[in-house]
């Protein structure tokens, strides 16, 4: 499968079969975002996989809405980054989410980006802190993202680019 199929076919995946996401395939994926695109080659991120059925649940509460998926999830890789080593962490830290988000796809294994950054708990607290509190990282990292993780009955069929896509592309000037 070439990369274009692979993006074709990639989808956000909510739900989950009770089949265990292979220790070899979170190792590719989490390859796949350590391999990642950097600005400078800094490499601001740092990830985090969990695992633990009691904290992806309660993972699931860091958003008033968008990441109760999580609770069905086998898996799910946090994105984090030290704000003060670059100052394009967070697209970064996309490129991370990004290239998982691929790698998952072409392994069969459902994900789902849920963004973490600027966003709030259905108690008004910061999606970061509650994370911060729950995960344990350190005051001078910054969540961008959680990725879920599972497996799934189906991928759903390709996506194909659109007259109206690619309407979208300009040449030369807009």
């Amino acid at each position: 499968m070439d990369l274009l199929e692979i993006m074709r076919q990639r989808r956000s995946v909510r739900s989950y079969t009770s089949e265990d996401v292979s220790e070899e395939n979170i190792r590719k994926i989490l390859e796949a975002g350590l391999l990642s695109a950097s600005g400078r080659a800094i490499r601001p991120w740092e990830l985090i996989v969990v695992k633990d059925k009691s904290s992806l649940q309660k993972m699931a509460e860091s958003r008033d809405h968008g990441a109760k998926m999580l609770e069905g999830a086998n898996a799910a890789i946090a994105v984090i980054a030290d704000e003060k080593k670059t100052d394009v962490w967070t697209e970064d830290c996309s490129i991370v989410m990004s290239n998982m988000h691929l790698m998952a796809s072409y392994l069969g294994v459902g994900s789902c980006w849920i963004q973490g950054r600027l966003r709030r708990t259905s108690a008004g607290d910061s999606t970061e802190e509650y994370l911060r509190k729950l995960l344990g990282f350190p005051e001078h990292c910054r969540l961008e993202a959680v990725l879920s993780l599972g497996m799934t009955e189906s991928m759903g069929d390709p996506r194909e680019v659109t007259d109206e896509l690619w309407g979208k592309v300009h040449r030369e000037i807009y």
